[in-house]
């Protein structure tokens, strides 16, 4: 398996705000360096500063000797500055790709650990393929409510949603730590045998040396009783420069940030959280105990007694599943 490519977006950010450290640090103001290099739109900086175009090298090598870069950076920029404009390479990655999917990629490309909570679903990296489905379809659904156009292929939006989880299978691929509910867990969620698998789904990728999760009981106080306002993600890339990333999930609207203070926040939110919720071990367990709960009840369900048989009883063991 190739190695990880870092995302083209992420190196843009990267590269803008290098240019714009160099710029401040020359005593330049951006219509300064306009004027001196005589490109006719004044918007360019900006856009190249704030990472929302596509870098182009002899750009970026002028503006490198303007501000009288040190070799050993210029020669970093110029590499990160390839990378920033190399989409194709980083979408090899990905033999599926959809635009809803690709923000999420893009995030996840180059991170050294992922942490992510989520109140009433299961993450998308953990997602079997019928409860990736189910969740495509009906936000899909919801969507085309407003607008008919919305929404890409489902099979499509599916494949592409798989094709990320591959991160977590790479050798080189980050560390990977979530808090899930147990609430996301029932079976308001999916249907049971849907729910069944991605279950085993999850116990199997707990078993994985690069992934943690932690389940949060129903009835857990978190804190002097904080409740999480939302499903959150923070990123820590690889490379130490690239500023750790927040991405706040709002069912429709997603916001991004890489505000110091912000993600701080919810890097302390997510301490708590974990704090709160059952240990690795003890997470395992509870979902070995609830897969084998509902595999019991589809095989009981699947066998018609004889006239004598004695009514099935209800095995109440840890965890409230079958409850729900």
């Amino acid at each position: 398996m190739p190695p990880a490519v870092p995302s083209p977006i992420l190196r843009r950010r990267r590269l803008g705000t290098d240019l714009r450290r160099l710029r401040e640090a020359a005593g330049l103001t951006g219509d300064q360096v306009i004027e001196r290099i005589g490109w006719a739109s004044a918007s360019k900086l900006s856009r190249l500063e704030n990472g929302r175009s596509r870098p182009d090298p002899e750009d970026v090598a002028i503006l490198l000797d303007l501000y009288r870069a040190a070799p050993a950076l210029r020669e970093e920029l110029l590499v990160i500055t390839e990378e920033a404009g190399d989409m194709r390479a980083w979408r090899k990655s990905y033999p599926v790709m959809t635009q809803q999917q690709l923000g999420w990629a893009e995030l996840e490309a180059g991170c050294a650990h992922i942490r992510e909570y989520n109140p009433v679903l299961v993450p998308g990296l953990l997602q079997t393929e019928g409860y990736a489905r189910l969740r495509i379809v009906s936000a899909n659904a919801a969507a085309a409510s407003a607008d008919p156009s919305a929404g890409d292929d489902p099979e499509t939006e599916v494949k592409a949603r798989l094709g990320r989880q591959s991160l977590l299978d790479r050798p080189d691929g980050p560390r990977y730590t979530a808090v899930l509910e147990e609430a996301a867990l029932g079976r308001r969620a999916c249907p049971p045998d849907v729910l069944r698998d991605q279950l085993a789904h999850l116990c199997e990728l707990a078993m994985l040396p690069n992934v943690t999760l932690h389940l949060l009981l129903r009835d857990t106080r978190i804190g002097e009783f904080y409740l999480p306002p939302t499903a959150f993600s923070l990123y820590r890339f690889t490379d130490s420069q690239d500023p750790e990333t927040l991405a706040i999930e709002g069912g429709f609207i997603d916001v991004m940030s890489t505000e110091a203070s912000t993600v701080n926040r919810y890097k302390v939110a997510f301490e708590w959280l974990s704090s709160a919720a059952l240990s690795a071990s003890d997470t395992l367990s509870w979902l070995f105990t609830a897969t084998g709960r509902l595999t019991d009840t589809a095989a009981s369900s699947s066998t018609v007694p004889g006239p004598t048989a004695a009514p099935a009883q209800r095995r109440r063991q840890p965890g409230r599943l079958t409850e729900r």
